[in-house]
């Protein structure tokens, strides 16, 4: 009798650890740490984070201080120096290109991560909305989205930095206000899916009110695919900040962001000052590979179709 009882106990402990195992958040997290590129892309992500946070701890000179002994002779004076405090350099104005680079990761880094944002909230609601009513209502929504995606959102961007200035709460605006359109189409294709599922059913048969159902039951059945497309979206909230800033359209002056470093740098590197250019365009390149890897671990994680 105790031998049975115990191995009854095993076998139920055996049983409890298989069940374990199979849990789909569990699953999902060994599938994206069996991702090379998801395993190289966080640390990466993580370090430029930990940069943009406490890298002001560690300047000696503040972003906008100019350092009078290097201006106007960068190629021969404004080298990286650890003696004067210069770890990356300075630029033709003589500002320091280590304090200028971490708010430049803090800007680009706050409009990929607010424009992705505002991107996801609108397009989610929208998408669930237009998804869970259908019908006219849904064709009706989502022609209105088609029009707006054959509109070139990038002159529409320049045209509201134009027309309402050059300010960064209206880039985060224009550039979150802009992205939610492939969102709203993906969250759709989503809810259509769930939409005639049996807990829905039950909810709508229980009274439960349309918005309820929308923010209590369909929303948090997509948080996986939003999750993985928001991370993919903060590179092109990225990107899409880097090019205007480049035009000259977007941050200004005292502040910068990664994209405005590049700019100067290419006009100064045909002094030989490369590494104006080579710092910021360093963290650039750094940040959109580890968004792009840690996107695509978790699109394979998430996947139910390789579950």
């Amino acid at each position: 009798m105790i031998e049975q009882a115990k191995m009854q106990s095993l076998a139920d402990r055996m049983v409890q650890d298989d069940v374990k195992g199979r849990s789909p958040w569990a699953d999902a997290r060994k599938r994206f740490f069996r991702n090379k590129a998801a395993i190289v892309g966080l640390p990466l992500l993580v370090l430029v984070v930990l940069f943009a946070l406490f890298g002001e701890f560690f300047a000696v000179w503040s972003n906008e201080e100019l350092d009078f002994a290097v201006m106007g002779q960068v190629a021969q004076m404004g080298a990286p120096s650890i003696e004067n405090g210069h770890y990356f350099g300075t630029d033709d104005l003589g500002r320091d290109l280590f304090s200028r680079t971490v708010q430049g990761t803090q800007i680009s880094m706050m409009v990929g991560v607010v424009g992705a944002a505002i991107a996801m909230i609108v397009g989610t609601l929208y998408g669930a909305a237009a998804g869970f009513i259908g019908g006219r209502v849904d064709q009706i929504m989502m022609r209105l989205v088609d029009i707006l995606m054959s509109i070139p959102y990038m002159f529409v961007l320049i045209l509201m930095l134009v027309m309402f200035g050059r300010s960064i709460g209206m880039l985060f605006l224009g550039i979150g206000m802009i992205s939610w359109l492939e969102m709203s189409r993906i969250v759709r294709g989503q809810t259509l899916s769930l939409k005639n599922r049996e807990f829905i059913e039950a909810a709508r048969a229980t009274g439960v009110p349309g918005w309820k159902i929308i923010t209590r039951h369909i929303v948090p059945n997509l948080l996986g695919v939003v999750a993985v497309y928001a991370t993919l979206l903060v590179p092109l909230m990225i990107l899409t900040e880097s090019f205007i800033s480049f035009l000259g359209l977007g941050i200004q002056e005292p502040l910068t962001s990664l994209g405005a470093l590049i700019s100067e740098g290419a006009d100064t590197i045909t002094y030989g000052t490369i590494w104006q250019l080579a710092f910021p365009l360093f963290f650039f390149v750094i940040t959109l590979f580890a968004f792009f890897f840690i996107g695509d671990g978790l699109r394979d994680a998430l996947d139910p179709k390789d579950r």
